[in-house]
């Protein structure tokens, strides 16, 4: 059964053409809002605390600091409303979820860049 959902994504679900990113990484996410007949584009930018899924039903979570308040914000991979994914920079860290750093505040916060090419 798994085989067949899996056949199923791959050929009928369209796949974005995204660059590579991973946790720890600072990116743009630009999407589409619509309001009643108005479409207008906003972004989101944060660091990528993980990446979950595979093929079309993969997601990630993004955490940016809206003043003194965390918000995070969970995207597909396939959400037909997202335009396109822009890495800011590029961060090290050791794991692939780092829910850790919802605890951190302050210079413990910042995230060292990582010399990826």
């Amino acid at each position: 059964m798994e085989s067949l959902i899996k056949f199923v994504q791959d050929e009928f679900v369209t796949t974005k053409d995204f660059p590579e990113f991973s946790a720890g990484d600072t990116i743009t996410v630009y999407y589409e809002i619509r309001e009643g007949e108005k479409v207008r584009t906003q972004f989101f930018r944060g660091v990528v605390l993980q990446r979950r899924g595979t093929g079309s039903s993969e997601t990630f979570t993004i955490r940016k600091m809206s003043g003194t308040v965390g918000v995070e914000r969970i995207f597909p991979i396939n959400l037909p409303a997202l335009q396109k994914v822009e890495v800011n920079k590029r961060g090290k860290v050791r794991r692939a979820r780092i829910f850790y750093f919802r605890n951190l505040t302050g210079k413990k916060a910042r995230i060292k860049e990582a010399r990826r090419k």
